[in-house]
């Protein structure tokens, strides 16, 4: 599985979320008659992306990797349920975000967290800015940098609900109806649970931020 997400965003490097294209829809029928391979191009486009919200979710590169692969495991075995009732992508990533909080949930693994690769990147700066973390450019780096870092461990303290709508609004980019579908909630709930969610991270981060300014 891919790692070439760990400091630029997914979406911007490989464009926006679509709905079916006549292409996909091919792949689709195609998996449907026993053609493995039409899966395996279905699994290529969307792999990064899945990769990368299983881990901002479940806090872990190994635990996502896991996790990415079932997945695409329960897709497949599952692909007679999907419905085409909406975007292909979206029954995707709800399986996805599903078995990424139950794992978390479920404490199978307390691995640490890295964080490393996440605070030096396009990720780690749109968070910190879209929460409100980072008020201007004019930061210096090092102040910057460890925003970021207090920024990604404050993502990591939110309770599941509110984690789940941070990744998919402000690290993939999805916008407030595609994530109401994903976690099939209504499009209030997701704006709230979003504000809430930033308000929160800003609260965590802010005694440290003051500190590190004054020194």
């Amino acid at each position: 599985m891919t790692e070439r997400l760990t400091t630029e965003s997914s979406r911007s490097a490989q464009g926006p979320l679509t709905e079916q294209s006549p292409q996909e829809q091919e792949l689709l029928a195609r998996v449907r008659t026993g053609q493995t391979d039409a899966f395996a191009k279905i699994v290529q486009r969307y792999q990064d992306r899945i990769f990368n919200t299983c881990w901002r979710i479940s806090g872990n590169l190994e635990d996502a990797r896991d996790l990415t692969q079932e997945t695409f495991l329960k897709a497949f075995e599952r692909l007679d349920t999907f419905k085409a009732q909406s975007a292909f992508y979206t029954w995707l990533f709800r399986i996805a975000v599903n078995l990424a909080i139950s794992f978390k949930r479920s404490g199978a693994r307390r691995r640490t967290v890295s964080l490393d690769n996440l605070t030096e990147g396009t990720q780690a700066r749109n968070l910190s800015q879209r929460t409100g973390a980072v008020a201007s450019e004019a930061s210096s780096t090092a102040s910057s940098l460890e925003t970021q870092r207090l920024v990604v461990a404050a993502l990591q303290s939110l309770d599941d609900e509110f984690r789940a709508v941070v990744v998919l609004r402000d690290i993939e980019g999805l916008g407030y109806h595609e994530i109401g579908e994903i976690l099939e909630i209504p499009y209030g709930t997701v704006k709230s649970r979003l504000h809430r969610a930033r308000q929160a991270i800003r609260v965590a981060i802010e005694p440290a931020r003051r500190q590190a300014d004054q020194g």
